[in-house]
Formats: C-alpha cells, sequence, structure tokens
C-alpha cells in the first residue's frame, strides 16, 4: 500500500504508548513509517508514569505487608523488623524502565519503522517539520500523520517547582530521597499511589485537596470506604477543601493554605518536601497547529471517535491524533487503542472506539478500578432515556477468597439497566480490584444484560466471584 509520492505513508508524532502501537499496527500491515520522538521512547508511562510507578507501589506493597505485624499475626506469623534499601528500590524501578524502553524500541525496529529522534511539527497539508537532536531541520511527507505527543503535568499558578524539594510524578519516580514529612498537592490516583508508597516506606503525608472532598473523582461510596483505609489508617492528614496558593522550595518548603471558597489564609505549612499532583496537561504547544488552522480546547486536540482531526467540527483528512493530547480518557491503554483505531481508519477499515468499555485503576493497596459510567452520568442516562437505573453490591466480606487472605476489606458496585439488563458501569475497592474490572469491562463494551451475564460459572474460591455475586444479584433485581 506504499505510495512513492511520499517519503512515508505514515508519520507519528510521539513514541509513547499512542505512538507506538499506531506505528508497529502501522508497519505491520505493510505500511511505511516513520516516528518522531524528542524524548525518550515509551513516552510518559514507560519512562515516568505507568511502569515506574508500578515497580516502587510494588516494591513499597512488599514492605508494607512485611510489616504489619497485626495483618501477619491472623496468620500466627511473627516477622523481624523490616529493613530496606531506597537506592535498591530505586533501582528495580529504572532497571524496569530501561528494560521496557529498549524492548518497545527493538519491537518497532523489526516492524521496519524508521525511528527519528527530535521535535515534529506540522508544515502544512500532509507534511512534517523535524528538528532532529544534531541540530538539522527538514521536512517530510506522509500520506497521514498521527499526532501523539502526550502530556505533561499540571502545575498551578503560585507554585515553584525545583525538582528536589518541590516536585511532580516526573520526579517523583526516580526516589532519590524519603523525606520526613511530604505534602501531595492533590488526592486523584497519582497522588493516592504516591501515598501509598510514601507512607509505606515511612514517610509522614499531608494531602491537600482543593475540592470539597478528598478523593473527588472516584464514586463516593468507593471513596469512602476506600479513605477509611487508604487515608484514614494510615499516617495521612487529609485537608479538603483548601487550596495551595503558593508553594515556595527550600528547607523547609513553605506552603501558604487559603480556603477555596473564600481565599481566606487558612496556615502556613512547613514540610520538608512536596509532591505537586494536580493533575496533567496536553503536549501541544509546539506542533504548529495554525498551520492547519486548529483551535485547541485547553490545549486538547479536538478529535472524532475516527481520531480525525477536527477544525470547525469538521475532520482534516490525512491528519489524526490519539493519546492524552486528546484529553478523551488519558491512560495508556486508551492511548494504545486509540492508535490501532486511528491506522485501521488509515487502512481503509472503519473503526471507532468505545470510551465506555475502557476501565481505570488505581494501584494502591488494596486497589481502586472502575469502567464505565459514574452513578451521576448513568442516572443522568436513565432520566434521558426513560428507563430505571439499577445499583447493587458486592461485598469482599463475603467472599471466601478474599476472607483466606484475611483481604476483606472491599465492595463492588454494579450499575445496570432495570429494563433492559445492560450493565453500565462498575466501580470496585478491594484485592486485586484492577484485575477484576476486566471481566466488566468486557460485558459493558459487548453492551451485555445481567441475564446472560449471570448464568456464567466462575472458579471458586476466587475473587472473581464478587462479580459473579453482583451479576446474580442484579438479575434478581431484573425479575423482582
Amino acid at each position: 500500500m506504499s505510495d512513492a509520492s511520499f517519503d512515508f505513508d505514515v508519520i507519528v508524532i510521539g513514541a509513547g504508548y499512542g505512538g507506538f502501537d499506531a506505528a508497529k499496527h502501522a508497519a505491520e500491515h505493510g505500511l511505511k513509517v516513520a516516528i518522531i520522538e524528542s524524548r525518550d521512547m515509551g513516552g510518559t508511562c514507560v519512562n515516568r508514569g505507568c511502569v515506574p510507578s508500578k515497580a516502587l507501589l510494588a516494591a513499597s506493597g512488599r514492605v508494607r505487608e512485611l510489616a504489619d505485624a497485626d495483618h501477619l499475626k491472623g496468620f500466627g506469623i511473627h516477622s523481624a523488623p523490616v529493613r530496606f534499601e531506597r537506592q535498591k528500590i530505586a533501582d528495580h524501578a529504572n532497571q524496569l524502565v530501561a528494560s521496557i524502553r529498549t524492548n518497545l524500541t527493538k519491537s518497532l525496529q523489526r516492524a521496519g519503522v524508521t525511528i527519528i529522534r527530535g521535535t515534529g511539527r506540522l508544515e502544512g497539508t500532509q507534511k512534517v517539520g523535524v528538528r532532529e537532536i544534531n541540530g538539522v531541520d527538514r521536512v517530510l511527507s506522509a500520506r497521514d500523520v498521527i499526532i501523539a505527543t502526550g502530556s505533561d503535568p499540571f502545575v498551578p499558578p503560585g507554585i515553584e517547582i525545583d525538582g528536589r524539594s518541590v516536585f511532580t510524578s516526573d520526579e517523583a519516580v526516580n526516589l532519590e530521597w524519603l523525606p520526613r514529612w511530604i505534602a501531595i498537592i492533590g488526592s486523584g490516583y497519582i497522588g493516592l499511589e504516591f501515598a501509598d508508597v510514601y507512607t509505606a516506606l515511612g514517610c509522614e503525608v499531608t494531602m491537600i485537596e482543593a475540592l470539597d472532598r478528598v478523593m473527588p473523582t472516584f464514586d463516593p461510596d468507593i471513596a469512602k470506604l476506600a479513605a477509611r483505609k487508604l487515608i484514614d489508617g494510615r499516617d495521612i492528614d487529609a485537608r479538603s477543601g483548601v487550596l495551595a496558593q503558593s508553594i515556595k522550595p527550600g528547607a523547609p518548603v513553605q506552603i501558604e493554605l487559603v480556603d477555596m471558597q473564600t481565599r481566606e489564609p487558612v496556615e502556613t505549612l512547613e514540610v520538608d518536601a512536596v509532591l505537586v499532583a494536580t493533575g496533567r496537561v496536553p503536549s501541544s504547544k509546539n506542533l504548529n497547529l495554525e498551520a492547519l488552522g486548529i483551535e485547541t480546547n485547553r490545549g486538547f486536540l479536538p478529535i472524532d471517535d475516527s481520531m480525525h482531526v477536527l477544525v470547525d467540527g469538521q475532520p482534516i483528512p490525512h491528519l489524526w491524533a490519539v493519546g492524552d493530547v486528546t484529553g478523551k480518557l488519558m491512560l495508556a491503554h486508551t492511548a494504545a487503542a486509540q492508535g490501532t483505531v486511528a491506522v485501521d481508519n488509515i487502512l481503509g477499515h472503519h473503526r471507532q472506539i468505545d470510551y465506555r468499555s475502557i476501565p481505570a485503576a488505581t494501584f494502591t493497596h488494596p486497589e481502586i478500578s472502575s469502567v464505565g459510567l459514574s452513578e451521576a452520568d448513568a442516572k443522568q442516562l436513565a432520566t434521558d432515556q426513560g428507563f430505571e437505573l439499577g445499583a447493587v453490591r458486592s461485598y469482599f466480606k463475603a467472599n471466601s477468597k478474599a476472607l483466606a487472605e484475611l483481604e476483606s476489606d472491599g465492595l463492588m458496585k454494579l450499575l445496570f439497566n432495570k429494563t433492559s439488563g445492560e450493565v453500565l458501569g462498575a466501580h470496585i475497592y478491594g484485592l486485586h480490584a484492577a484485575d477484576l474490572i476486566q471481566e466488566v469491562a468486557n460485558a459493558v463494551a459487548r453492551r451485555q444484560s445481567v441475564r446472560e451475564l449471570a448464568t456464567e460459572v466462575h472458579t471458586h474460591p476466587t475473587l472473581s466471584e464478587v462479580v459473579e455475586v453482583a451479576y446474580k444479584q442484579a438479575a434478581h433485581a431484573l425479575a423482582a
């Protein structure tokens, strides 16, 4: 399918998970592909996000387990005081990053993808400019262009970053030191995961949330239950409704807190370090989008469900965008899915993406996961479409495997259409919640009814029976 009138069939700008999957998928289908990356291959997820943070969570989680004398006593186990080496934990994360980055690069090379190290930009229709690391600047042509430039941590106004005493998740994954007292700004999944790491390794944490409740992006019932263990049960002082108006690096770091509503001063905290975990912003500033008249929404590129970039609501031929830069669901697996959808459309196989069926997980101990609609959105859909919303709860404390593990703190909430039985969403807190959610995600993708799902046999004794019980409760509610 290669077109000799272009330098490449496809040029991908950005080699994170979205760009990687797009480039590899295109090359495997016979297209001539180039991928441009200005930083490390693998993007945020491999180098500064999912991969290193999960390595830290795995190591610190072992420390937490071994140090939990009361939990071990329940098994009749008595452990010696736990010792750990911070540098070796950091090395574990760094080695994993290096290994995955190398494997990813080799995978692209084996597929025949041309890797260009430099900064890419648009130079008009089907044209990409690239300033290579060696300073050479050139313009390449491509039949199709995919933008996959990802995102960067958002640092609110008034916060000064020095990378040492005040830093973002980009620096936190290096675990260069363990502050005695660290403040974490934000209580979303990034803040929660790092609070999990830091408290397991002996740090005192103050969590500062500007919105009116801690964990505001999670299902309220799940958040209430999870907070008992993930926040209240640990050395964490959580504050909501307060804004970190100013943060100045130093020893100590000074944080000026004000009331979120009134902006009246609350207090000035002095801590050893601050992690700013206030979300992420798209990396779209240097793409020369004006060359094609593209207007962003707070930096996010507008796209349709086929991944076409839009101008005035209409798709631009041969220009696509995937991943965090689109702002749809800022998750690595979403980016990867978008990348393959974009390439399939380039190949002429019409495909769209189903965001409702894409799960999300927070890898705390225990984990939190979700898929589909929030309860508020499900209620709105029920009102709009005129059906009754069903909601059931399945508890880990009734699950034999969870009881055997002495990890029965957990809940699954299942949302469904009481008329059709269609699964609309699920929210889980508990042991291995990140794995359990996939079964529900598959059901959402297939728009399945709890009527058929309730008859599926699950292995006993396993945590998956938490899902089975929820399906059966929902099916019973339909019959009632």
